[in-house]
C-alpha cells in the first residue's frame, strides 16, 4: 500500500492546489446513497461518488463524508449504523492509517458534525448528489456551495493523470476482464447462447453484475450492429456468424473496459476485416506519445478505415474520397475512444491546456468524447469499430453518395453486425502501453 500512500500525497497536493484557485477552505465530499426504487423498498447497487472513491477505496460507505483541509490530515466521517440487517463493511488498517477516522452510528449526529466543522470556515464547497443541511434549529449557518463549477472542472482535469497507483489498479482490472474474455470466447466457439457467454465472464472475471464497470454487451450476429447492445438472448443461435464482446472489470474502483470480436469461420471475408481492423487499430496505437492531440488521432483512424473500405471493396472510391464526403461516419459512428479510470467514460475529456476552458468536440463528431492533448500519465481507449447499421444504411442510400457504396458487399456483411476492437492505453514519456494487449499475452503465457 506504498503506492497508495503515495497517491493520498498527490491528491492531497492537487486538490489544495485546486482549493487555492478557486477561493475555498475546505471541501466536504459525500459518498452518496443507493435510493430505493419507486414505491419499492429495493434498491440499486451503491456505487461511490467518484470524488470520494479517487481517496477511498471502493467500499460501501453509504452516506459518509469525506473533509479535505489544507495542510490537515483528511479526516473521514464514517457512517456506521448498528445493523443486524446486513454486514457491515471492512475498513482495511490503511484507511484508519491516513485518515482522521470519525465515526457514527446515527445519521442525525453526521449531519450535525459535519455542520459544525462547516461553520469553522468562511467558505467551503460541497461535491456530491447529497448537500450539507442546516440543522432543525434553523441556525444561519454558513451554507456549502454545492458542486462549484470551476472547482469541478479544475479536479476534473487534474484526474486525467494518473498516479502510479492508479495505473497499478488499472493494470490489474485489464487483467481481471481479460480472464473473462477468454472464457467468452470459449463458450461463444461451443455455442452458447448470449446468455451462457456472459454468465461465463462473469465466473471466469469472479464478478457478479454489480461489480462490474458497466453492462457487458454480449452481440450475436447483427445484434453486433446496435452499438450499446443490451438484451442476453438465452437461446442459442442456429447460426453463429459473428461474436462481440465489450465487458470490463473493476480493482479497487477503476475500470478496465475491453472489446474484442470474433467470426464463427476463420476463412470468411468476415474474419479477413476483423483481421484488417485489429491491424489498422495496432497502427494507431502504435502512434501514440505525448504532444499529439487526441482529436487528430481520431482523424488518423477515420483514414485506416477508409482504407479498409476501398481494399474490401464496400466504396467504390478512394479513401480519401471516402473521408471528405463522411461516408467513413456511416461505417465508424462513434469516437475513437475516451479516458478511463474510476469511471468508464472518464472525465474531464472536453477540457482545453487547463481547466479553464472547453473544447468542444467538432460538429461532425459529437460523439468524440476526448479532444484534449496526448500527456503522459493520461490513460484511455483506442476502440475503432466497423458496424453495418441499417438505420445508418438506409440514410446513407438516400444521400447523394449512394452511387459511391457496393451494396452488395454491404448486404453481405449486414447479416455479421459489426466490429470493435478495443485497448486500455497508458501514455508514458516515451510513448505508451498497451494495457489489455499486455494482459492478454500474459494470460497466454501463464497458459503455455
Amino acid at each position: 500500500m506504498t503506492l497508495y500512500k503515495t497517491h493520498l500525497q498527490k491528491l492531497q497536493s492537487g486538490w489544495e492546489q485546486a482549493m487555492s484557485e478557486t477561493g475555498f477552505e475546505t471541501i466536504f465530499v459525500t459518498a452518496g446513497s443507493s435510493s430505493p426504487y419507486f414505491l419499492d423498498d429495493q434498491s440499486p447497487p451503491f456505487r461511490l461518488n467518484p470524488h470520494f472513491a479517487h481517496w477511498i477505496p471502493d467500499l460501501d460507505l453509504q452516506n459518509s463524508v469525506l473533509v479535505i483541509t489544507p495542510g490537515d490530515k483528511p479526516r473521514l466521517m464514517l457512517y456506521r449504523p448498528d445493523d443486524y440487517w446486513h454486514a457491515s463493511t471492512s475498513i482495511p488498517n490503511e484507511i484508519y492509517e491516513n485518515f482522521d477516522v470519525q465515526r457514527y452510528n446515527e445519521l442525525g449526529q453526521l449531519a450535525q458534525a459535519t455542520q459544525a466543522h462547516q461553520a469553522k470556515t468562511n467558505r467551503s464547497a460541497c461535491i456530491g448528489e447529497q448537500g450539507i443541511e442546516p440543522d432543525e434549529s434553523g441556525s444561519n449557518l454558513p451554507r456549502s456551495e454545492q458542486n462549484p463549477p470551476a472547482l469541478i472542472s479544475t479536479l476534473h482535469y487534474q484526474r486525467a493523470y494518473k498516479s502510479t497507483y492508479e495505473i497499478d489498479c488499472l493494470r490489474q482490472a485489464s487483467s481481471k476482464a481479460v480472464l473473462g474474455h477468454f472464457a467468452a470466447e470459449k463458450e461463444f466457439q461451443a455455442g452458447g447462447s448470449e446468455f451462457e457467454i456472459h454468465l461465463a465472464y462473469l465466473l471466469a472475471s469472479k464478478q457478479v453484475e454489480s461489480d462490474l464497470p458497466y453492462g457487458n454487451i454480449v452481440a450475436l450476429n447483427e445484434h453486433a450492429a446496435t452499438l450499446h447492445y443490451q438484451h442476453y438472448q438465452q437461446e442459442a443461435v442456429a447460426d453463429r456468424r459473428s461474436f462481440l464482446i465489450d465487458a470490463g472489470a473493476r480493482h479497487m474502483g477503476y475500470a478496465s473496459d475491453i472489446t474484442r470480436t470474433y467470426a464463427a469461420r476463420s476463412s470468411s471475408d468476415f474474419a479477413s476485416l476483423i483481421t484488417a481492423l485489429d491491424a489498422r487499430q495496432r497502427e494507431l496505437v502504435g502512434m501514440v506519445k505525448p504532444g499529439l492531440n487526441y482529436y487528430d488521432l481520431h482523424v488518423k483512424m477515420h483514414y485506416l478505415i477508409a482504407d479498409i473500405l476501398v481494399e474490401f471493396g464496400i466504396v467504390k472510391c478512394d479513401a480519401e474520397t471516402a473521408f471528405e464526403r463522411e461516408i467513413t461516419d456511416t461505417f465508424f459512428p462513434h469516437g475513437v475512444g475516451h479516458f478511463l479510470g474510476l469511471q468508464t467514460h472518464d472525465v474531464g475529456g472536453w477540457l482545453g491546456s487547463s481547466s479553464e476552458f472547453t473544447n468542444n468536440p467538432p460538429k461532425r463528431f459529437p460523439a468524440l468524447r476526448l479532444t484534449r492533448d496526448v500527456e503522459a500519465g493520461q490513460v484511455f481507449t483506442i476502440e475503432p469499430g466497423i458496424y453495418f447499421i441499417p438505420l445508418l444504411l438506409e440514410s446513407l442510400k438516400n444521400s447523394k453518395m449512394a452511387d459511391l457504396i457496393s451494396w452488395k458487399t454491404v448486404d453481405q456483411f449486414v447479416p455479421f453486425g459489426g466490429i470493435r476492437i478495443e485497448d486500455n492505453i497508458l501514455v508514458t514519456e516515451q510513448g505508451f502501453e498497451n494495457l489489455t494487449r499486455n494482459a492478454f499475452a500474459a494470460l497466454t503465457d501463464s497458459k503455455g
